[in-house]
């Protein structure tokens, strides 16, 4: 079935989809599901509310709660955008919603320009790494909106910028200080381990000589 739909953009698909076409969704559930998945979890670091709100953004898309401008970019970047907004009101409800003052974007970057970005990149392509997750979970959700984005979907600043909300100076800043946090985490990480890993009591190894024959008495 799902063949049906090869040649047909989301778009078209979600056009498909308003006009009674059931199967239509199937496809696009489908093609989006995963990049979304993947998009909350590395967002929210918790793959059930990862899972409820991709639930919750399709749900919104079948009910036609979504106003969706194909002139304005691709169907998958308009749901990454409400997916983000969905995560947001949540935060705010659970009370664990941090804002970021006006400041923070406006500071220099200069001394955080150099941070790796090929070694954050290359962090962020294994998905699974529980470690990355929970440094992740660390940063503030605006820059790790922009550093999920950026190097786990590979958006353009414009792309990010329209989603987020932000112009792209801020998209720039965000991602410098998304980078230097996520690598000063993951930094501060490893050396917590390697100091634990110091401290362990070395086990002693029983010897291997042979005693010499005692005299019997």
């Amino acid at each position: 079935m799902l063949e049906t739909f090869a040649t047909d953009s989301d778009a078209d698909l979600l056009r498909r989809l308003r006009h009674g076409e059931v199967a239509a969704f199937s496809a696009l559930y489908a093609r989006t599901q995963g990049p979304l998945y993947r998009f909350l979890l590395m967002r929210t670091s918790n793959p059930e509310t990862a899972a409820d709100l991709v639930q919750d953004v399709f749900i919104a898309l079948m009910e036609d709660k979504l106003r969706f401008d194909p002139t304005r970019g691709p169907l998958l970047n308009f749901l990454f955008g409400v997916a983000r907004n969905f995560a947001l009101k949540r935060e705010e409800q659970n009370g664990r919603y941090t804002a970021l003052s006006r400041s923070e974007d406006d500071e220099e970057d200069e001394l955080i320009l150099d941070s790796a970005p090929d070694a954050v990149e290359q962090l962020l392509s294994d998905e699974r790494a529980e470690g990355v997750r929970k440094a992740l979970a660390l940063i503030a959700p605006h820059y790790r909106d922009v550093l999920v984005l950026y190097e786990l979907h590979e958006l353009s600043y414009v792309e990010i910028a329209n989603i987020c909300g932000i112009d792209l100076g801020t998209v720039r800043s965000r991602l410098n200080r998304a980078r230097a946090k996520l690598t000063a985490h993951l930094q501060a990480d490893e050396r917590t381990s390697t100091a634990a890993n110091d401290t362990r009591p070395t086990a002693i190894t029983p010897s291997t000589t042979n005693e010499p024959n005692r005299a019997r008495p």
